[in-house]
């Protein structure tokens, strides 16, 4: 295939036309560089454009790629199977997109997770951070099911819940550790300092640290 040539085609083409690049580029929706382009060869429309092409200046799509002209209307048969690969070709693309956002989604999951659950294990009971990257985690993980479900019409709805449900889980189980654990909330939005405790305002309940930094520390939860 002689891309000059083509190129030297196409552009021959446009003038019958009575078109400038600019027209000819508005109507296939792309840029006048484009345009260009195919007609110095340096590059080549896509298959689906190619036809798109023929059809529109009524030659065969062997006279584009040839460079010359050979019959007046493009032949019907071949048109519809170059239409149909071009179809194949897209709807493959399209697969593999999708395939490699359910694959980033899966990750995102996992590590989403991981960081929810591994940031309350590691910062120490009385610190926040431990509840901002646990959240952060639940968020990466409702992402994650975003990626997952990326054709599924429905996707922001089920991430929203996957996000509440995460959120609900951890600030039940931190509420297992304050009640059954002696141990301080994480999630609490609010805290009151007073001369031998500190009062805690987590989602559903309060809770109180009493003789806080002392031996005799306990926690009281209060409904």
């Amino acid at each position: 295939m002689n891309q000059k040539k083509t190129g030297l085609f196409l552009k021959e083409l446009r003038k019958q036309q009575e078109l400038t690049q600019e027209q000819l580029a508005e109507k296939f929706n792309v840029s006048n560089r484009t345009v260009s382009r195919w007609e110095t060869g340096s590059n080549m429309p896509d298959l689906s454009v190619l036809v798109e092409l023929a059809d529109f200046y009524r030659v065969d799509i062997k006279e584009i790629i040839d460079g010359e002209r050979k019959s007046e209307i493009m032949n019907e048969e071949t048109k519809e199977t170059l239409l149909k690969v071009a179809e194949y070709t897209t709807e493959d693309k399209k697969n593999q997109y999708y395939g490699m956002r359910k694959i980033i989604g899966c990750i995102l999951m996992g590590f989403g997770t991981f960081l929810a659950i591994s940031a309350l294990a590691i910062f120490p009971r009385d610190s926040s951070w431990g509840s901002i990257y646990s959240i952060l985690g639940a968020i990466i993980l409702s992402i994650g099911v975003y990626q997952l479900i990326c054709q599924n019409k429905y996707k922001i709805i089920y991430s929203v819940v996957c996000f509440m449900a995460m959120l609900g889980l951890l600030i039940f189980t931190d509420y297992l550790g304050v009640s059954i654990g002696n141990q301080v909330p994480r999630f609490a939005y609010e805290k009151i300092w007073s001369e031998d405790s500190i009062t805690f305002k987590a989602p559903f309940y309060t809770a109180v640290w009493h003789n806080y930094d002392t031996e005799n520390e306990y926690v009281e939860v209060i409904h």
